[in-house]
């Protein structure tokens, strides 16, 4: 796959190329499903499939106070494109002056000067132009007009285990669930576990004192899950790229919690402990952590055994998940 950010190298594409339009936060079953019906009518025709995003989020530069959090960093979110065969990721990097055009500049100016395409495929909550006035019928009739197609999947749904309802598949609801801890039904959304990526860094040694050895991880700017404690699964890398996508999967715990010192301000700390016999040495590696159930929420011991007999059940209790 191919990723270009810049108006010559979007100028050089073929024209005619079948295209959807997105932000393709989480790559998640909804998004998966655009794709794979955009793949579909690429081959049909025999053209090309190009995927174009933003980044950052659109929202980020028009209502920074109101940036929703990251689920899919652009790196992680190209590697999931790739998988899905996307040919080309169009990533709009200044996406100020396309936000401002009106729908029918913007398919003009922009899609019709640039790339022609001969399909574009989009989900039923596709706005485009200023102030999001622009939707599906009203690319669908920009369409008739200039030449191009406009294909809407309908949108992915499935059944929440916590509740039992039905919910959409979108990039809010896997935000709000983690921000509820739900990190179950987050997956369900994504089609895969959620994986929060980061890089090591020096603890506090506690967990080594209590013969419990955790990896500190410092994490990219994505959504972190609500505190407590998570069965989850580690990948360990030399760079983001290895813990991206795929790698091999190593069973842990997963802490998210505040440290509770003297200090006013209590750091969110993320510590993961490997639920194996010999760890090697993590200093300066990079960490992916799936989520996968979610076992407690964090809570205050009265003493050092108590905490070590309440590791001792989190363990096993992610033990008879995992395994």
């Amino acid at each position: 796959m191919q990723m270009i950010d810049n108006t010559q190298q979007i100028q050089q594409l073929p024209k005619g190329m079948v295209l959807t339009i997105g932000n393709f936060d989480g790559v998640h079953r909804g998004h998966q499903a655009i794709l794979s019906e955009a793949r579909a009518i690429a081959r049909q025709r025999g053209v090309g499939f190009a995927a174009m995003t933003f980044d950052p989020h659109p929202v980020a530069l028009l209502h920074p106070e109101h940036a929703p959090g990251v689920l899919t960093p652009l790196a992680m979110k190209a590697m999931l494109a790739a998988s899905m065969s996307v040919h080309t990721m169009i990533v709009i990097k200044d996406s100020l002056e396309l936000l401002n055009l009106s729908p029918e500049a913007f398919v003009d100016q922009f899609l019709m000067a640039n790339l022609a395409p001969s399909v574009v495929v989009e989900g039923p909550d596709f706005h485009f132009g200023y102030g999001r006035s622009g939707n599906v019928q009203t690319l669908r009739e920009l369409g008739a007009d200039r030449g191009f197609d406009v294909v809407e999947v309908p949108f992915t749904e499935i059944t929440l285990s916590q509740d039992k309802t039905a919910a959409k598949c979108s990039s809010s609801q896997i935000r709000q669930l983690l921000e509820r801890g739900q990190v179950r039904d987050a997956s369900e959304v994504l089609g895969r576990p959620y994986r929060l990526i980061g890089q090591t860094m020096k603890g506090r040694g506690v967990g080594t004192q209590l013969g419990f050895p955790t990896a500190n991880i410092d994490p990219l700017g994505q959504i972190i899950p609500s505190e407590g404690v998570y069965a989850g699964y580690a990948v360990v890398g030399d760079s983001f790229e290895d813990v991206a996508f795929g790698g091999l999967r190593r069973p842990a715990a997963i802490s998210i919690g505040r440290a509770k010192t003297f200090m006013s301000d209590h750091p969110l700390l993320l510590e993961a402990h490997l639920l194996e016999n010999k760890v090697e040495d993590l200093s300066g590696k990079w960490l992916a952590l799936d989520f996968m159930r979610f076992l407690r929420h964090q809570q205050r011991f009265d003493s050092k055994d108590h905490l070590t007999a309440q590791i001792k059940k989190d363990i096993q209790r992610a033990e008879l998940m995992l395994f």
